[in-house]
């Protein structure tokens, strides 16, 4: 019995490396395909202000535990400003990745908002923390 546990863990190990690596085989079907990789690639070559949304959420948790009013009130209009900052850059965004991957896959039929959100979570995600893992530099040109 023991053996079969390890055997399991061993298994699930490989799984997730293998998904991280982006092995088409072991990746989540929302992450599947060519377009999908595309798209990751475009957003993980960018500098995204959404990829502050984590740390701004922090921020935001850890002024609630400040007593000052005043301090609280700053970080309340700081992190509004962010925040539609933010929701701007995703609908541009979505627009952009939307407008490269018509031109390169015109035969595609993938959903134009499904490819905005996708590229709007994974520019939300930290770019240590996202799977897979980048498989580009920031900067670095796409074609």
């Amino acid at each position: 019995m023991r053996g079969s546990k390890l055997e399991r863990r061993q298994a699930a190990a490989v799984r997730r490396e293998r998904m991280m690596a982006g092995d088409e085989k072991y990746l989540l079907p929302r992450d599947r395909g060519p377009v999908k990789a595309y798209v990751r690639d475009l957003v993980d070559s960018r500098r995204n202000i959404a990829g502050l949304f984590m740390p701004l959420a922090l921020l935001v948790v850890l002024v609630i535990l400040v007593p000052d009013p005043v301090v609280q009130q700053y970080v309340s209009l700081l992190s509004m400003a962010m925040l539609i900052t933010m929701l701007t850059e995703g609908v541009v965004l979505g627009r952009i990745i939307n407008r490269r991957v018509r031109e390169r896959f015109p035969d595609a039929s993938v959903s134009r908002v499904g490819l905005g959100l996708y590229a709007m979570t994974r520019a939300t995600q930290l770019r240590k923390l996202r799977v897979p893992k980048p498989r580009v530099g920031r900067g670095a040109p796409i074609p």
